[in-house]
């Protein structure tokens, strides 16, 4: 390309390899120097120690200037603009310093550390200070970083494209960590909108829209005891109890929402006492829309900074741990908005998306469905996982919308969606991505809890990968969520005719490790509250409240309950505002908190509520046909421990209500839902009761119980003391 042309190019912005042409070139008569640089008054190159070597001749008044050194000699550049003067290397004279292994890494999606290497990364070089900036856009004609370091100017710092992998990469002297910048690509059929990092491991707050480069700092981790231990904390014997939030509207500060500083300070004592052992957060990861809650993010390297920096982030998982809270994150590999400074075609293509609407397109969400089937894209969303759980300490994924992931046709009409290759409608793709990921953060993050929100009866998502399985640890219990919601919104007089909402989840029980899920999709949307679902007069209400809640925490699987659930929030859950915190000044709000609180203190201290969650063994019912009284009970069992539970779901108290046991001599009354310390009416059986040798249930034992009005009794066995 003759000098002439390669002007033409740089004033298009659209030269193919800048670095042909840019930079120091030996040509036999020394060193000759392009930098091209619109706008710029005049250039000087300077030695190491500042001295003026030469002032640069401008070849083009467009903003070319060029000079000659002896050979081999290094420089730096003074430039004058018309407001500023800047000292700086000159990027066109460093050579590629991206790896041809991480490349190959990347290409073939098995590199497991994409934000250690793409993305904004702070470094040195030669013992120069800058940024290396790496993208992926393999269709573009040519690619430059932008910012307030270059005016935002497109022409200054076209980067240099790496083949075969379509990686285009640059390193800027001297740009420092908290810059904001983007990339600006010009497509097939022209110049696309500036977008954001894919890999930005920092963001400006929205509205705004910018990457920041990072802060590359490690952070001073303060939780090695927690980590040691995490893998057995989190065994599927250990007792699992979930409180999930939004972290912008569990309670603001000084009428905003809270930094993450300032929740720890509330949040962390507040679920410790509650006894909750984990909370989950709706998705952190940056994402435009407040209104999306998190779920349709774009940043998915990097923690909002709706609260904080990514340093504040980690400093609020390090206190949970050191209180000794989990933390599991809401993560969304689905779909992806379709904001222009996003992914949607990012490089003039479909690139992360697939192309075909009918693959590519989520009619229901209006976002894009990611390309799993391309390395890539898989190895993208692969590392994205795997560096929440590495970079943040993050203790599980709760992996939203797979069913969605799973089927061609999800919520798609006939003739609108395009079948796999043996003609079928399983998402091949994603079914190769999600069984891969459970394998690989299974075999690199022991310990780590992987939660599918999976609401079709699609078999074995928590069965291992080896065993054919998808490989999660556990599913949400979809199936169990929607019955009993149902069954507890109904009167109480029409219960009868609704039984098998109550029982026909145990048919299924023990088919996958389950958690039984009371989320924000429950408490949105025109649903009202967990409370507001509840019939009856306001003491009926909160007596239903108070049943359901125990029978959740009595039933097989692991508990979830969205915040405000916990006390009784009477309005419909709101992101733009905060949880009624003054409704604990209230008795019956309190004695539902304190319930909350003593079923947690029990499902730790009672290996029968826990340890044998996904075993049928664990469970054993004994009445599950008295649909005239709408009276249940069963035995949760671990081992040699025993627990009984007898649910009364009418508001009739039923005196001498005989229930088979299993063991002859005391039974302790561990909890009564309808107890004074929780604003019942304090009726039912209380204190230690003793069986008699009257057969009951295919039992030899029974017990004669009082059964409170709505409520619920758990008993433990306490032989013939």
């Amino acid at each position: 390309m003759t000098p002439n042309l390669d002007l033409q190019h740089l004033q298009r912005a659209d030269h193919p390899d800048p670095f042909a042409y840019l930079g120091p070139h030996e040509d036999g008569g020394g060193r000759l120097v392009r930098v091209w640089l619109p706008g710029a008054l005049a250039v000087e190159l300077l030695s190491p120690r500042d001295e003026t070597l030469a002032a640069m001749d401008l070849a083009d008044a467009s903003g070319l200037f060029v000079a000659r050194l002896a050979e081999g000699r290094d420089y730096r550049l003074r430039i004058h603009w018309p407001d500023a003067e800047q000292l700086t290397e000159d990027p066109y004279a460093f050579g590629p310093s991206l790896s041809d292994l991480d490349l190959y890494l990347f290409a073939e999606g098995n590199h497991r550390q994409l934000g250690k290497c793409l993305g904004a990364q702070a470094m040195e070089i030669d013992g120069v200070p800058g940024v290396r900036f790496a993208v992926w856009a393999p269709n573009a004609r040519r690619v430059s970083v932008v910012g307030d370091f270059n005016g935002w100017d497109g022409r200054r710092h076209p980067m240099r494209l790496r083949y075969p992998s379509g990686v285009w990469e640059l390193f800027l002297p001297r740009v420092r960590p908290g810059e904001v910048y983007k990339y600006e690509l010009l497509g097939a059929e022209g110049l696309l909108p500036l977008k954001a990092d894919p890999l930005a491991l920092a963001t400006e707050a929205p509205p705004a829209t910018g990457s920041r480069v990072a802060d590359p700092t490690p952070f001073d981790w303060q939780d090695r005891d927690w980590m040691s231990r995490r893998a057995d904390q989190q065994a599927v014997s250990r007792p699992l109890s979930i409180y999930e939030l939004n972290a912008g509207s569990w309670q603001w500060v000084d009428e905003r929402a809270p930094r993450w500083s300032e929740l720890a300070e509330r949040l962390i004592p507040y679920v410790r006492d509650l006894g909750f052992t984990h909370i989950e957060l709706m998705p952190v990861m940056e994402h435009p829309f407040g209104g999306s809650w998190g779920y349709q993010p774009l940043s998915l390297f990097a923690p909002t900074a709706r609260y904080g920096s990514p340093a504040d982030f980690a400093g609020f998982v390090d206190r949970c741990h050191q209180a000794g809270l989990g933390v599991i994150l809401d993560w969304v590999p689905a779909h992806f908005p379709t904001d222009e400074h996003g992914l949607a075609h990012f490089d003039g293509t479909a690139l992360y998306e697939y192309a075909h609407p009918f693959e590519g397109f989520h009619q229901d969400w209006d976002t894009y469905i990611y390309n799993l089937g391309r390395s890539e894209v898989h190895g993208f969303m692969l590392a994205s996982a795997l560096h929440w759980l590495r970079e943040y300490h993050i203790d599980g994924l709760r992996v939203d919308a797979v069913a969605s992931m799973l089927y061609r046709d999800y919520s798609r009409k006939e003739g609108e969606w395009i079948p796999n290759r043996h003609g079928g409608r399983e998402n091949l793709e994603a079914i190769e991505f999600l069984s891969h990921l459970n394998a690989v953060v299974a075999s690199e993050a022991p310990g780590v809890l992987m939660i599918a929100e999976e609401s079709t009866a699609w078999p074995s998502v928590s069965r291992p990968t080896e065993e054919g399985g998808l490989g999660f640890s556990y599913k949400w219990n979809m199936g169990w969520m929607h019955d009993s919601l149902a069954y507890i919104r109904e009167d109480p007089v029409h219960r009868s005719f609704h039984h098998h909402r109550l029982t026909f989840g145990l048919l299924y029980a023990f088919s996958e490790r389950f958690i039984l899920p009371i989320s924000h999709d429950e408490v949105v949307h025109g649903k009202g509250s967990l409370l507001g679902k509840m019939p009856g007069d306001r003491w009926q209400q909160f007596a239903n409240l108070r049943l359901y809640l125990s029978m959740m925490w009595t039933h097989p699987g692991k508990k979830l309950l969205f915040m405000g659930c916990e006390f009784g929030q009477w309005r419909e859950w709101d992101h733009d505002g905060q949880l009624d915190w003054y409704l604990l000044r209230f008795a019956e709000h309190q004695g539902v908190q304190w319930l909350v609180r003593d079923l947690n203190r029990l499902l730790c201290e009672e290996p029968a509520l826990h340890a044998w969650d996904e075993r049928a063994e664990g469970f054993h019912w004994l009445i599950g046909d008295d649909q005239r009284n709408s009276v249940f009970a069963w035995l949760r069992r671990a081992g040699d421990d025993c627990v009984l539970v007898v649910h009364n779901f009418t508001p009739v108290p039923r005196s001498a209500y005989r229930v088979g046991v299993p063991l002859a001599g005391g039974w302790r009354v561990l909890l009564n839902s309808d107890a004074e310390p929780y604003a019942g009416s304090n009726a039912g059986s209380q204190g230690v009761l003793r069986s008699q040798p009257e057969a009951a249930h295919g039992q030899a034992q029974s017990l004669s119980l009082d059964l409170p009005p709505l409520g619920c009794l758990i008993l433990r066995p306490e032989g013939d003391s």
